[in-house]
């Protein structure tokens, strides 16, 4: 068996179409991930012992059992509980509770870095508790915790993969679809790949080039 690289070309387009699911999905569950983390974040800063509590069960939870399981009692799991899913919506609902949680972690560590100096000179200046919030930690917060959520928006790039299980038309389904039409599956395999290094390349480059523009705002304690 030789590698085909016509067969590769011949493929391209579909594997470029499977890459637009894959990106927008990722961006989509990238952006509610945020919104999420945070959320809980704030919600263990400011929700008292019984949310923190509820808050950190539920994290401590999706960050200490696979993704995969997660996707199956959702999609599989869900009709018996009256919630019934199309795969694109239960992928996407499945990697921004995942991506959620862990984000919260990291944003829960981001609180707790921002020096203790400036939010007491904003609470002296006459702030309130969700003035100081919302202007003091969350900005430098933000600006302390980039490198590690851009690290985990990687990670989120990758667990797209386990979406084809469900039938998620992304870059692994459709390689896969290809592999098993073809019985080319080094080919299909090979391009995945590059896809998959090419999305995460780019989101890389991306966080670094933010970390560079932010620089200047480090903030000192």
């Amino acid at each position: 068996m030789s590698f085909d690289i016509a067969l590769m070309a011949d493929k391209l387009p579909a594997l470029g179409s499977a890459a637009l699911v894959t990106l927008g999905l990722w961006i989509a569950a990238l952006a509610a991930s945020l919104v999420v983390g945070l959320a809980i974040a704030t919600g263990r800063l400011l929700g008292g012992p019984v949310v923190n509590t509820v808050l950190r069960l539920f994290v401590e939870m999706i960050r200490g059992t696979p993704f995969l399981i997660q996707l199956f009692l959702l999609y599989f799991g869900g009709p018996s509980l009256g919630i019934t899913l199309d795969p694109l919506p239960a992928g996407f609902i499945a990697l921004t509770i995942f991506g959620g949680c862990y984000m919260s972690e990291v944003f829960r560590t981001g609180f707790r870095a921002v020096p203790r100096g400036h939010i007491e000179a904003a609470e002296s200046a006459g702030f309130t508790r969700l003035q100081v919030l919302r202007r003091i930690i969350v900005p430098e917060m933000l600006v302390l915790v980039l490198p590690a959520g851009v690290n985990i928006a990687i990670g989120l790039i990758k667990e797209t993969a386990v979406l084809s299980i469900i039938g998620v038309p992304e870059l692994a389904a459709i390689a896969g679809e290809i592999g098993a039409e073809t019985y080319a599956f080094v080919e299909s395999l090979f391009l995945l790949s590059i896809c998959y290094w090419l999305l995460v390349e780019i989101c890389g480059r991306l966080g670094r080039l933010a970390e560079a523009r932010l620089s200047n705002f480090r903030f000192a304690a």
